[in-house]
């Protein structure tokens, strides 16, 4: 990796937000040589990232055939899916009576985010902050267990939408969560909850009945986009 080396976490974090974009398709071998190469780490220390990520069931470790980017079926994204419509069903019930000037702040800045990759044609990162839209939502009730979990069902879930949906439904969540901000502002519980709720099912209903097949990717030249992407977002936190 180009400038100074990544630590552990680091590379979490970027492995994690190539995962979470969905630019390393399922099925991908996360070598533990091959990436400590592109990191310039030890294996010893690529190994403890891998196994943290298989703990968080961000990918599948598989004893004596290494790590992989999880290969979902369609079952499970059926079933994945109505788990989040009875999580999240909860969060903005809850959000929707308690939110704050400075949430609302937040959650606008969020959406307009979005919008505004939608509109750049930023296809890699709409879908990320897609992802990041309801994590927000998740954080926002100020219960890390929610949070634990919502992480584990988006990203799972976004490695769904892009085996079985590679299309553009992408956009269309970006206006089916601007929905849901608008009833939360109103603190309109009950059509807070049938936004979140429909947006979810519209997901879960574009999906192709016969998955696409993964496509070869450059697995260096992704996690060097994605670390060159964390630098910089590290860098403007620190100069805020």
């Amino acid at each position: 990796m180009d400038d100074a080396l990544l630590d552990e976490e680091a590379v979490y974090q970027v492995i994690g937000r190539a995962l979470l974009s969905a630019r390393l398709p399922p099925g991908t071998k996360l070598g533990e040589k091959r990436l400590a190469d592109v990191f310039g780490l030890t294996r010893e220390r690529i190994r403890k990232v891998l196994h943290r990520l298989g703990h968080e069931r961000l990918i599948d470790v598989i004893p004596n055939r290494g790590a992989f980017v999880v290969d979902p079926s369609l079952d499970e994204a059926r079933v994945v899916y109505e788990a989040r419509r009875i999580v999240e069903s909860g969060i903005v019930a809850r959000l929707a009576e308690c939110l704050g000037e400075a949430e609302h702040r937040r959650l606008r800045a969020h959406v307009e985010a979005e919008a505004a990759a939608l509109r750049a044609g930023a296809k890699s990162e709409s879908m990320r902050l897609s992802g990041a839209f309801h994590m927000v939502l998740a954080e926002l009730t100020g219960n890390a267990y929610i949070v634990r979990q919502m992480q584990e069902l988006v990203i799972r879930t976004t490695m769904l939408d892009a085996f079985f949906d590679p299309g553009l439904s992408w956009s269309c969540s970006c206006d089916e969560h601007q929905e849901i901000f608008r009833r939360l502002v109103h603190r309109d519980t009950a059509q807070a909850v049938r936004a979140m709720t429909t947006h979810l099912s519209s997901v879960e209903t574009r999906f192709r009945p016969i998955r696409c097949e993964p496509v070869e990717v450059d697995l260096e030249a992704v996690l060097r986009d994605e670390t060159a992407r964390f630098r910089r977002e590290t860098a403007e936190l620190v100069g805020a």
